[in-house]
């Protein structure tokens, strides 16, 4: 079950947290992996992990919101194992600002990485996935994401643009489908990432189920649901794997 023996992902914001947790976990399984982000020392160390459990990885220093470097990576990819099979489009970037001081400047960024880019790195992937007939593109968004009741104080731009990630997911869930590419999306809770180290723990606490914040293995888990056959019939949707904070 679940096993991806003989498919090629590529990860973003692969040099950490859930990025990190998910190449290996695909890795693992049985994909060759390209793992992708801005720092390449860190996806150094991260392919030598991955090759020391016997798996095969390539770094591509990349930054999600350069179109230019985006078609490189992909093309690298494919140069280098011969097709495309899978896309966790991961790349993010989290700020808290008070909406009536947040800068233009502060919005771009958050927006450019966590929603523009996406759409760089699915498109770019989407042309190789077309030539085989397969394909499958996991987005992460966010339990902040609007819709589900769930808007952030200080968090408009990232809300904003993991709502858009959300839709983004379900209109290319409906316009891929007939190429056999599945569109899916996660919605994580409180992950303990380097990114949530500023976050205020005792917030989430009162409207978690489980009582503790989420680990990166966690959502990597169910990114290796979504990529595999047995995903074969679940597309346009968002798992949100939370601690049960929507349950509450």
């Amino acid at each position: 079950m679940f096993d991806l023996t003989g498919k090629v992902a590529l990860v973003t914001g692969a040099s950490s947290g859930m990025g990190r947790a998910t190449a290996i976990a695909l890795a693992i399984q049985g994909a060759k992996v390209a793992v992708c982000a801005r720092r390449l020392d860190r996806l150094t160390e991260l392919v030598a992990e991955i090759t020391s459990k016997g798996k095969e990885a390539i770094a591509i220093q990349m930054d999600v919101t350069k179109k230019e470097e985006v078609e490189k990576a992909i093309a690298t990819t494919v140069t280098t194992y011969g097709k495309l099979d899978i896309l966790v489009n991961n790349a993010g970037a989290l700020d808290y600002s008070p909406f009536l001081e947040m800068t233009e400047e502060k919005w771009d960024l958050i927006i450019d990485t966590n929603l523009k880019g996406y759409f760089y790195v699915a498109q770019a992937a989407a042309k190789e996935m077309v030539k085989n007939k397969w394909g499958r593109i996991i987005n992460i968004a966010s339990i902040a994401s609007g819709g589900v009741g769930v808007g952030m104080a200080q968090l408009v731009h990232y809300t904003a643009s993991k709502g858009g990630v959300i839709g983004l997911t379900e209109a290319l869930a409906a316009e891929l489908g007939p190429y056999n590419i599945l569109v899916n999306a996660i919605g994580p809770g409180g992950i303990d990432t380097e990114m949530t180290k500023g976050a205020d723990i005792a917030t989430f606490a009162n409207r978690l189920s489980v009582k503790r914040m989420g680990k990166p293995e966690e959502i990597a888990a169910a990114v290796v649901y979504f990529a595999s056959d047995e995903a074969a019939y679940t597309t346009g949707t968002t798992l949100y794997v939370d601690g049960g904070w929507l349950a509450n």
